[in-house]
């Protein structure tokens, strides 16, 4: 007996809801849902420099060259048929202008999980974790206003795992949101993080990183684990300063980590430098 399938109904997104709860705050924004472009933050990124620096939240429901951090593909999997979305894709554009730009990154990363489980944990400077795989990445991407401004276009991208990426020869294994949250799809996912992400950001343009401090360190996904650094550095985290910055303890004692090119990795077995029992 042959058996058909009902086509997958479409996904129907917050679009006004998100827009309603954000739009007094931030003049202008608009929620826009694209059915297939190569990467949000690309789009975004070719209308700012084309005089179009709109706050918007651009949505794909299908990215064709998604793209992470230090130019690394973002791998989401591709959605088979009659199937509920992979994996939710978005980016944030607005104006900005802090006084400081460190820890833009962390406090995004700290909303995105903020809005999703208590059990995410972070992994500097841009990725959400649940049990040492990788649920979420973040990129962010500016372009200037003009030569004497001081504020910047910014373009934040969130790619979130929902379903968990069947892809070989990660350095981080994958996790999707399902594994927490079996019922969620991309368009709850979509309602919890959109309107404070918003929030969040503006309150860093106000307040910098200094707020979100304490939080991100409670989620810290490297607090007191040995890491090795991409330039070489071995040491054991310390959890990240007023400025965003990581801590590192090593031979030559305490080191900030501030750079967005320095990868860093977690290392099994013992620990060297300065370790503290496990609680």
């Amino acid at each position: 007996m042959a058996i058909t399938r009902a086509p997958l109904t479409p996904v129907r997104w917050p679009a006004e809801a998100i827009w309603e709860a954000v739009a007094p705050a931030l003049p202008g924004f608009t929620v826009e849902v694209l059915p297939e472009v190569d990467s949000t933050n690309s789009e975004l990124m070719r209308r700012a420099r084309a005089g179009r620096p709109d706050p918007v939240l651009l949505v794909a429901e299908q990215q064709t060259a998604g793209r992470g951090r230090m130019g690394r593909q973002w791998h989401s999997g591709a959605q088979p048929t009659g199937q509920r979305s992979q994996a939710l894709t978005f980016s944030l554009g607005l104006n900005l202008a802090p006084a400081d730009w460190s820890g833009l990154s962390l406090a995004v990363g700290l909303s995105v999980a903020q809005s999703l489980h208590p059990d995410i944990r972070l992994k500097w400077p841009n990725d959400l974790w649940w049990h040492d795989r990788k649920l979420a990445g973040i990129l962010i991407e500016t372009a200037n206003w003009g030569e004497t401004s001081a504020g910047r276009y910014v373009v934040i991208g969130v790619g979130l795992n929902l379903q968990t990426p069947d892809v070989a020869g990660l350095s981080t294994a994958p996790v999707g949101l399902r594994e927490l949250l079996p019922d969620v799809d991309a368009a709850k996912a979509l309602s919890s993080i959109a309107a404070p992400l918003v929030q969040n950001v503006q309150r860093f343009e106000a307040y910098g990183f200094a707020p979100f401090q304490s939080a991100f360190n409670a989620r810290d996904a490297l607090a007191q684990v040995p890491v090795t650094l991409s330039d070489g550095m071995r040491g054991v985290a310390q959890g990240v300063d007023a400025s965003g910055a990581l801590r590192v303890a090593g031979a030559q004692g305490v080191q900030r980590i501030n750079s967005a090119e320095v990868s860093v990795r977690a290392q099994p077995g013992p620990c060297y430098y300065h370790c503290e029992p496990d609680a």
